[in-house]
């Protein structure tokens, strides 16, 4: 069976094109875009938050699987980077680009919780993990890509992937699944009846509050 998603948001090809323009290499994987227009569409009226906007490819997949009510917040540390994404989906209403640190975004945030997280960045995932499963709302729905080897892995990252596995796995408020599929997913869903005191920290969480947002 061929994966391939065989329909794909129509601003992605221009996002494409202007990302090999500015030599950005780590954009959404178009399977993993696919999975994310998916839990969008999931969601009528959802709140999303996209931590790593990128030249924005993820964030256009999010959008296409969005209604009209739902809303996107997409944080980014790399204003320049994030400018294609301004300039290519920016007149879209249901969209919020923030540049900013990451982890510094989550610390301050002090809004509703979100139906979807999406952690394609450092901040929310290797860092402030905690913080960012606290802005999950009961029944929603966070997802981490790009844990299969990746080029430019610093040493010893991959024990940190297996490590932040693990934690995830073991927690009583999530349920989670391993997806070895794209580039390795983890998609956990917030239990129904937990509510935002109920949430525990995992053993061995790396939540260093002095870490960059940048992909």
């Amino acid at each position: 069976m061929d994966d391939t998603p065989s329909c794909i948001p129509d601003s992605l090809t221009a996002l494409r094109a202007a990302a090999r323009e500015a030599g950005f290499d780590m954009s959404c994987e178009e399977r993993t875009g696919s999975l994310l227009a998916l839990l969008a569409a999931a969601r009528p009226g959802g709140r999303i938050l996209e931590l790593g906007t990128g030249v924005g490819e993820g964030t256009a997949w999010l959008l296409s699987g969005m209604d009209g009510a739902s809303r996107l917040i997409t944080v980014e540390l790399d204003e320049a980077v994030q400018k294609v994404a301004r300039e290519q989906l920016g007149s879209d209403p249901r969209i919020t680009f923030v540049a900013a640190d990451g982890g510094e975004w989550l610390r301050d945030y002090d809004g509703e919780p979100f139906d979807v997280v999406f952690a394609d960045t450092w901040p929310g995932k290797f860092t402030h993990l905690e913080r960012a499963l606290e802005l999950v709302a009961p029944g929603g729905t966070y997802l981490i890509d790009d844990l299969f080897p990746q080029p430019g892995w610093p040493q010893g990252h991959g024990a940190s992937v297996e490590r932040l596995l693990a934690d995830l796995e073991e927690r009583e408020d999530f349920r989670s699944v391993r997806m070895a599929w794209a580039s390795g997913l983890l998609m956990a869903v917030r239990s129904a009846d937990a509510g935002h005191s109920s949430s525990r920290r995992a053993p061995g969480t790396h939540d260093q509050e002095n870490d960059s947002a940048g992909r």
